[in-house]
């Protein structure tokens, strides 16, 4: 019963609120529609939870990576690299003025000929072929094809080059062997007997004056660095500096002082030959150094009977043979006189300078050639110490007080072999 009344009590005071709010006239909260969604746009919807289960499996899984597989060990085999050895297939006889040269058309010994026209010795191409055997022949002059003069103590050597250059084979870019270049060595002994009958001097002696009597030698000769001694080899590469003596030998004769009025080099023994080079020029100027930039000089004179003077080594444009023939005509006078115009030894260094210090004799240098004729002097081929057949300018005893006597001569020297340097 009370439980009733206090529920009528309840909603009795719920009806007196709401009439209260009713006369105080109290402002209604607005309400605003939910706009509706766009057309374009589709209504969002919640994300949904995936349907899934958990698999599971009746027996466990039995699947592994797979394991990397392992190399084969290679069997051994029986091999053995073979090195190419060197074949002997070319050979050489050397003559009395030719060698005679023999190769294989095999040359590398693994059975592919060669084309006989990619093979030369010094530009001189095949002159038979054997086509029994497969051998290829050349005959090369000893002065010809290329070759070197080297000398020695007791040997000439001649050598040739053996030149292989192939070409492509066909029309295809391809070679099957490689260039090659093989030395071939002629050895002439340069000592001989010879019968032992007396030999008749090519010198003249005079008598014919009192201040000349018996002879006279005039020498050149090629010397060591240090100018000490006689050098042994005549060979010279370019770039060489060749020291060069000339002497006079005087025995019973007054005082004498040696000049090189001048000196040529050519290709063969024959001074008038072509092509020549006049180095030492107009009565003892030695001009190489002036034309070309050498260093090429007269030193200074050590002695009035010798005179020393240097030229670089040079080779004759265009010229295959590397062997030079230096002919000089050289000319003695009495120490009594002067150096002068006609008699000095001028070296350009950094202007004209004169051996013996008379540089004032060198003033006419630079005024073109005028070298002497040697008159009545001899010509010889002997080599440095062969003596020479001298001229005199002067005869007659009563002008010996007037004029200078002069005593001359030409000496050739050689053959010189001047070698090319090679660059690594």
């Amino acid at each position: 019963m009370v439980m009733k009344c206090a529920s009528v009590c309840l909603v009795a005071l719920a009806l007196l609120g709401s009439l209260c709010d009713a006369q105080w006239d109290k402002p209604s909260k607005p309400t605003y529609q939910k706009p509706a969604p766009s057309p374009r746009e589709p209504p969002k919807q919640l994300p949904q939870e995936p349907q899934q289960t958990k698999q599971t499996f009746e027996q466990p899984l039995t699947w592994k990576y797979p394991e990397l597989p392992q190399p084969e060990t290679p069997p051994v085999v029986p091999f053995e690299l073979r090195h190419p050895v060197p074949a002997a297939t070319v050979a050489v006889s050397c003559r009395e003025k030719e060698a005679y040269i023999e190769v294989k058309k095999d040359m590398f010994g693994i059975g592919q000929f060669i084309n006989p026209a990619d093979l030369t010795v010094g530009g001189c191409g095949v002159v038979a072929e054997d086509t029994g055997t497969q051998v290829l022949i050349f005959i090369a002059e000893l002065h010809q094809c290329g070759s070197t003069l080297a000398m020695t103590e007791n040997s000439l050597i001649y050598t040739f080059t053996l030149h292989y250059n192939p070409q492509p084979l066909g029309g295809a870019p391809v070679v099957r062997t490689s260039s090659a270049a093989v030395i071939v060595e002629c050895h002439y002994q340069r000592k001989h007997n010879v019968s032992s009958l007396p030999l008749d001097p090519l010198w003249i002696p005079f008598a014919t004056i009192k201040v000349a009597e018996e002879f006279l030698y005039f020498t050149l000769k090629l010397m060591t660095d240090d100018w000490q001694y006689e050098r042994p080899s005549y060979q010279y590469f370019l770039g060489d500096i060749i020291n060069i003596e000339a002497t006079v030998k005087q025995f019973h004769h007054v005082n004498l002082r040696v000049f090189v009025e001048r000196c040529v080099a050519t290709l063969s023994p024959d001074y008038a030959s072509n092509p020549n080079y006049a180095f030492i020029d107009n009565y003892g100027c030695l001009v190489d150094a002036r034309l070309t930039g050498s260093d090429s000089k007269f030193m200074a004179r050590s002695a009035d009977n010798k005179l020393q003077f240097q030229l670089e080594a040079f080779r004759f444009q265009g010229a295959e043979s590397g062997l030079l023939y230096i002919t000089c005509h050289l000319k003695a006078t009495s120490t009594a006189y002067s150096i002068d115009s006609e008699h000095r030894a001028c070296s350009y260094i950094n202007g004209w300078k004169e051996a013996s210090g008379a540089d004032g004799a060198c003033g006419s240098c630079d005024s073109g050639s005028g070298s002497g004729s040697g008159g009545g002097s001899g010509i010889w081929t002997g080599g440095a110490t062969s003596p020479a057949n001298p001229g005199r300018k002067n005869r007659d005893v009563s002008q010996v007080q007037e004029q200078n006597i002069e005593w001359e001569g030409d000496v050739t020297l050689g053959p010189i072999p001047i070698m090319e340097k090679m660059v690594n």
